[in-house]
C-alpha cells in the first residue's frame, strides 16, 4: 500500500526520521523554478507505509509477586467468607431441589393422578461433608505438637530478655493462628449451615408429596362414599359432589372429613408464619421475577396472607370448604418456595441471619407437613380397612364373637379387593408397555390370559368369601328374631284393653275413667243416642315349638351333610381341574421364553 503524503504536514513530520525521502535532487535553486500561485506548497514524497507502522506503547505495568500472594493468602487463611464459586454452587444446588421437585406447578389442588416424584428429592441427596480425613487429622496432631513445643521453647528462658522476647513471638504466632481458625471455623459453620439446609429442603419436599397423596386419596375416598350413598355409580372423573352434597342430609366419613381440615389448617398456619418471615429477606427483584414465572398474582398473595380465616365462616366439613382449603395450601407453598429461591448467598455474615432464620423456617414446615400426612395416611388406611376388634380380657358372648367374626369376614373382603386393584395396575402397565411393541404381541396375549385367569380365581374366591359372609349374616339374624320371639311368647298376658279405645266426649276426668274400667251412669237419652260398638279382647297364645321326632331329626341332618358333601365334592372337582389346566399348561413345550409368571393372590 502507498500514500501521498503531503512535505510540511504533522503527518510527514512524524514520518520523517523513518520515511524514504529521495535525497537526490535536482540542484536547480527553488527561486529559479516557476511557482505557481494555484499549486501546493511542497514536493509531493510518496512513503511506503507497509512495515513502516510504528510499534504499539505497551504500557509496563509492575507485577507485584508479593502483593498477589499475601492476597490470596488472606482470602485463603484469613477471610471468613466463602468464595463467589461455592455461593453460586450452593444457590444452584438448592434452587434445583425446589425447581425439579415440580411443587410450584399450578395445580387447583391435589390430584390423585399425580405421581409421587421423590428421585429428585431424596433424604440426604446433598453434597455431605466428610466427618472425618487423613487431611484433617494429620493437620490437628501437627497442630498440637507445634503449640506444645511452641510452650516449651518459651518456657526455656523465660525470665531473660530473649525468654521475653520468645514469650511475645510466641503471643504473635498463637494470635495469628487465632485468627486463621476463627476464619477457618467461620468457613465451616457457613458451610454446614448450607448443609443443613438443603437437607431439611429434602425432606420437606418428600413430605409434601406424602402429603399431597394422602390428602388426594382422601378426598377422593369423601366423593365416592357420598356419590354412592346418593344412589350414583362412580365414574372417571368423579361427578361434582360439591354441588349435590346438602347440609340436611346426613354426612359420611365425618372423622375423615375432621382429620383433612385439621391436617390442613395445621400446615396452613406454619406457612403463614414461614411466609411473613422469609418475605422480607428475600430480594424483592428476585422475588417478583419468580412471582410472574409462576402466574402468582396479587389476589394470591391477598388470599394467602387471611391463611384459614376467611373459610371459618363457612360449612367447616363440606367438600368444598375441603378442596378450598386444599388449593390456599398449594398456593401458600408456591409463595413459600418463591420466597426461598429469592434468597441470596454472598457468603459474608449477613448469610447466617438470613439462612439461620430460612433453616428453622423449613425446619418447622416439614415437621407440621410430615406429621399431618402421617396422621391422615393412618386415618386413611383405617377407613378403607375393616379392623378386627381388639380380643377383651373378659370372655365374650356367644354374640359379640359372631360379631367379630364378620368384622374379620368383611376385612378379608377388602383385602381381596386391594389385591385385585393391584393386579389391575400390574395388567395396565404390562398392557402399555407392551402395546408399543410391535414383534411381542403372541407373548403378550399368553401372558395376558394368565393374568385374566389369576384375576378370576380371585374373582371366584371373593364370590365365595361373600357368599359365606352373608349366609353367616342371615343365619345370625335367624338366629335373634326366634331368641326374640321366644322370650316374648313366655311373657304372661296382662290385661289390657283390646282394640281401640276412643272417647269423643267429655273431660279429661272422664277420659281417665274410661281407661281404668269406671262406669258413670247415663241418662236414657244419652244411651239411645249412642251407637254402641262392640270391642273383643283377646290374649297371645304362645307359639308352640317345632317339635322333631328322632327320625325327622335323622332326616334333617342326613339332607344337610349330602348337601355339604355335594358343595365339597363342586369344590374338589373344580380345584382338580385347575390343578390338570396348570399341568397341562407347564408340560406344554414353550416356543417363546416367557418372562412373566403366574401372579400369586395378594
Amino acid at each position: 500500500m502507498e500514500g501521498v503524503v503531503l512535505e510540511d504536514t504533522p503527518l510527514a513530520a512524524y514520518l520523517e526520521g523513518k520515511g524514504q525521502e529521495d535525497h537526490n535532487e535536482d540542484a536547480t535553486p527553488a527561486n529559479l523554478l516557476p511557482n505557481p500561485s494555484f499549486a501546493p506548497k511542497g514536493k509531493l514524497n510518496t512513503y511506503k507505509l507497509r512495515y513502516k507502522v510504528p510499534p504499539p506503547l505497551w504500557r509496563e505495568v509492575p507485577q507485584h509477586r508479593v502483593v498477589e500472594i499475601l492476597q490470596d493468602f488472606y482470602s485463603r487463611a484469613l477471610d471468613s467468607r466463602l468464595s463467589q464459586a461455592d455461593n453460586a454452587r450452593f444457590l444452584e444446588r438448592f434452587r434445583y431441589l425446589i425447581v425439579a421437585s415440580q411443587l410450584l406447578n399450578l395445580h387447583t389442588y391435589p390430584s390423585s393422578s399425580d405421581s409421587l416424584r421423590t428421585s429428585y428429592a431424596q433424604e440426604g441427596d446433598t453434597l455431605q461433608l466428610q466427618a472425618f480425613s487423613p487431611t484433617g487429622a494429620a493437620f490437628t496432631a501437627l497442630s498440637a505438637f507445634s503449640l506444645a513445643w511452641l510452650i516449651h521453647w518459651a518456657r526455656t528462658s523465660a525470665r531473660s530478655a530473649a525468654g521475653r522476647g520468645r514469650l511475645a513471638v510466641m503471643l504473635t504466632v498463637l494470635g495469628i493462628a487465632g485468627m486463621i481458625s476463627y476464619a477457618y471455623f467461620r468457613r465451616q459453620w457457613l458451610q454446614n449451615l448450607r448443609q443443613e439446609t438443603v437437607t431439611e429442603l429434602s425432606n420437606l419436599i418428600v413430605s409434601a408429596y406424602e402429603l399431597d397423596r394422602a390428602a388426594a386419596n382422601a378426598i377422593s375416598l369423601v366423593q365416592e362414599v357420598e356419590l354412592v350413598s346418593r344412589g350414583y355409580r362412580i365414574s372417571s372423573p368423579l361427578p361434582p359432589i360439591s354441588r349435590i352434597e346438602d347440609r340436611s342430609q346426613s354426612r359420611r366419613c365425618i372423622r375423615l372429613r375432621k382429620q383433612i381440615r385439621k391436617s390442613f389448617v395445621d400446615v396452613t398456619t406454619k406457612y403463614v408464619e414461614a411466609v411473613s418471615q422469609l418475605q422480607p429477606l428475600a430480594e424483592e427483584l428476585d422475588l417478583e421475577k419468580y412471582y410472574d414465572i409462576y402466574d402468582i398474582t396479587e389476589n394470591d398473595l391477598t388470599e394467602a396472607s387471611l391463611g384459614y380465616s376467611e373459610i371459618e365462616a363457612e360449612d367447616q366439613e363440606s367438600v368444598r370448604t375441603l378442596k378450598l382449603l386444599a388449593a390456599r395450601y398449594n398456593t401458600l407453598r408456591r409463595i413459600f418456595l418463591c420466597s426461598l429461591m429469592a434468597l441470596n448467598a454472598d457468603g459474608n455474615k449477613n448469610d447466617f441471619h438470613v439462612w439461620k432464620i430460612a433453616l428453622e423456617r423449613i425446619r418447622d414446615t416439614r415437621v407440621a407437613t410430615a406429621s399431618a400426612g402421617a396422621r391422615l395416611a393412618t386415618l386413611l388406611n383405617t377407613e378403607e380397612s375393616f379392623p378386627v376388634p381388639p380380643t377383651p380380657k373378659l370372655p365374650l358372648t356367644p354374640g359379640r364373637e359372631r360379631w367379630r367374626a364378620q368384622s374379620r369376614q368383611l376385612n378379608s373382603l377388602s383385602t381381596g379387593i386391594r389385591g385385585l386393584q393391584a393386579k389391575l395396575q400390574v395388567l395396565r402397565e404390562e398392557s402399555d408397555r407392551n402395546l408399543n411393541k410391535a414383534d411381542g404381541l403372541s407373548e403378550f396375549s399368553s401372558s395376558l390370559l394368565t393374568q385374566y385367569e389369576s384375576l378370576g380365581t380371585d374373582l371366584r374366591a371373593l364370590m365365595q368369601e361373600w357368599e359365606e359372609g352373608k349366609s353367616a349374616l342371615a343365619a345370625n339374624i335367624d338366629r335373634n328374631e326366634r331368641r326374640f320371639s321366644t322370650l316374648s311368647g313366655l311373657i304372661s298376658p296382662t290385661a289390657s284393653l283390646g282394640g281401640l279405645t276412643v272417647v269423643e266426649e267429655g273431660s279429661a276426668l272422664e277420659a281417665l275413667q274410661a281407661l281404668n274400667g269406671e262406669t258413670r251412669p247415663r241418662s236414657s237419652t244419652e244411651i239411645s243416642s249412642m251407637d254402641f260398638e262392640e270391642v273383643f279382647e283377646a290374649t297371645a297364645i304362645p307359639r308352640k315349638r317345632i317339635t322333631l321326632s328322632r327320625e325327622e331329626r335323622i332326616a334333617r341332618l342326613r339332607e344337610d351333610r349330602a348337601k355339604r358333601n355335594s358343595v365339597r365334592s363342586s369344590q374338589d372337582a373344580n380345584t382338580k381341574m385347575l390343578r390338570e389346566l396348570e399341568s397341562v399348561i407347564k408340560m406344554r413345550p414353550k416356543t417363546v421364553s416367557s418372562k412373566s409368571g403366574r401372579i400369586s393372590s395378594i
